[in-house]
């Protein structure tokens, strides 16, 4: 992976895609290393809300807001809250939930009250009730399930997280087959590599007091010794899927040449791929989108996405990966003149990288975060909310060498 390759997303702290609301800390399931405590009574008030709200729209352009915690269905507002969202704000809602609370019922109340979108977080890190101790691949039928009911619902985004642990990594190029295989209803997959704390080669100080990692939620070196990379889980992929390809990525604060947030997009249906969409489609889209609209595009409406015949067409005039695409389909189509009668659909593949710590102990965060939460008035990384919780900075870390 070369970063020059690829187009770089021009998201900034004030000009994003989307931001990231927490009305509660509270989770209904556990998650193994999952960055954020659990907090039984941390349900905020729709005042509150609308307070985080305020700070989001008064620093920060975006299109969608992702509605996470905690899991947001435990909040018993959660319908007026995506209504507060869309009606209130003007902004398209998207529910991050592992879906335990997920109903039939509930997704409806939420599409009534304005529901962009869903993000089911599934992966087998989960104690989760009925499904402990299943694989990732295992999983895929309760995935299914979620993505069955949502396309049931109708005109609702289907997406599906998975954190990506080394232990796992071997089952991702299976998870994105089966996205393919139902790519008609599962609108975007994204793997999230697992964060690990880094104690034995760094000391944690918040301000002139030293800090242990058992003070938060992290998992530290012990279980899981060497952090992930996106280009390491890549060659994982490409070794099974060699047509694999990236076409945007997002850089580091203080490595721009790392990939923070990693997108790839394709267009085929169940039985075949085409193609992957190049570096020259995603900037005409992201800035077509702000030229017309403001802002930078999250989460596309699940129509546009079944119109991936029209929009090879649309964009092989200036990317040429869209070119060799619809020249496969077209001679595909030539040599097999029914598959011309089978719908073509787009879908994304993300990956997110976590928290990369330099040499010198600083550490290389998302340039132009998404993920962007609000903390007493203040824009800052959900990822870290924790340390401002408990600690009220930002954890420093000094390697134990310079000690």
């Amino acid at each position: 992976m070369e970063p020059t390759a690829l187009y770089r997303l021009p998201w900034s702290l004030n000009d994003n895609v989307l931001s990231w609301l927490e009305p509660t800390k509270k989770c209904n399931i556990y998650c193994e290393g999952c960055y954020s405590t659990n907090e039984a009574n941390s349900h905020k008030s729709l005042k509150d809300i609308r307070c985080d709200l305020d700070v989001f729209t008064s620093q920060r352009k975006m299109d969608s807001v992702s509605i996470a915690g905690g899991d947001p269905l435990t909040h018993p507002e959660i319908v007026e809250i995506v209504r507060i969202v869309k009606q209130d704000y003007g902004l398209k809602p998207v529910v991050n939930t592992n879906g335990h609370a997920m109903s039939p019922q509930v997704l409806r109340e939420l599409k009534k009250a304005g529901l962009h979108g869903v993000t089911f977080h599934v992966d087998s890190s989960q104690s989760r009730p009925g499904h402990k101790r299943r694989s990732n691949l295992e999983l895929n039928e309760l995935r299914l399930h979620f993505a069955k009911m949502v396309a049931e619902e109708g005109g609702i985004s289907c997406a599906f997280n998975s954190t990506v642990f080394r232990d796992t990594m071997h089952e991702v190029p299976e998870m994105i087959r089966w996205a393919q295989a139902h790519m008609d209803i599962v609108h975007s997959m994204v793997f999230i590599l697992f964060r690990t704390g880094r104690s034995q080669e760094f000391d944690y100080w918040a301000q002139d007091e030293k800090v242990g990692l058992d003070q938060l939620p992290y998992y530290d070196q012990e279980q899981n010794p060497t952090p992930l990379t996106t280009p390491e889980l890549f060659a994982v992929i490409k070794k099974e899927i060699p047509d694999f390809e990236a076409s945007a990525f997002l850089g580091g604060t203080r490595d721009p040449n790392s990939f923070k947030w990693t997108l790839a997009t394709r267009v085929g249906n169940s039985d075949r791929i085409y193609g992957y969409v190049g570096p020259r489609f995603m900037e005409a889209v992201q800035t077509g989108h702000h030229v017309m609209k403001g802002t930078y595009l999250a989460y596309a409406h699940p129509f546009l996405l079944k119109q991936g015949r029209a929009t090879m067409g649309l964009f092989a005039p200036i990317d040429p990966k869209m070119r060799q695409a619809l020249a496969r389909y077209t001679r595909d189509v030539a040599t097999h003149p029914s598959r011309a009668l089978k719908r073509l659909h787009m879908q994304s593949i993300a990956f997110i990288q976590p928290i990369d710590m330099m040499a010198d102990g600083e550490a290389n965060m998302c340039d132009g975060c998404p993920d962007m939460t609000v903390h007493d008035g203040q824009l800052v990384w959900s990822c870290r909310l924790d340390e401002l919780k408990r600690h009220g900075t930002f954890l420093r870390c000094v390697p134990r060498s310079a000690c």
